[in-house]
């Protein structure tokens, strides 16, 4: 519901991530969530795509802990388990509306590696994939 009031995005948006949260293995995939004062703060998964790539999931830091550095501290605990899983990459799917996060992505040494337009429920955004190298 975050994402339906800050940005307009509707229920594909919701079935994408539910697919996401669906395709967590817990043999092969790592999830963090952020609290503050005992109440979540933010999450984020660090998922396998192949034997030497991770994928950076579903950061999110609730708007009530944003400027904390959570969402910093949840992509660095991210790129540090997929180095000591023994990935040779992190890639990131995100759209270009998500200052804050590409903000983080950027400093933490991700790479903006594809552009293209798209469009969540009716609202045009840019969607963007990124990646960080680990070797």
């Amino acid at each position: 519901m975050l994402y339906s009031a800050e940005y307009g995005w509707g229920t594909a948006f919701e079935q994408l991530v539910a697919g996401i949260v669906a395709g967590f293995d817990p043999a092969r995939d790592a999830g963090w969530i952020a609290e503050v004062n005992g109440e979540r703060a933010g999450c984020v998964f660090c998922m396998r795509q192949d034997d030497e790539t991770a994928k950076l999931r579903l950061l999110l830091v609730e708007p009530s802990a944003r400027g904390l550095g959570i969402g910093r501290r949840l992509v660095e605990e991210c790129v540090r388990h997929a180095r000591d899983e023994g990935c040779r990459r992190v890639t990131l799917w995100t759209r270009d509306c998500l200052t804050s996060a590409r903000r983080i992505y950027r400093a933490a040494g991700f790479e903006l590696e594809s552009a293209e337009k798209g469009s969540e429920n009716g609202v045009e955004l840019v969607e963007e994939m990124w990646s960080l190298d680990l070797a």
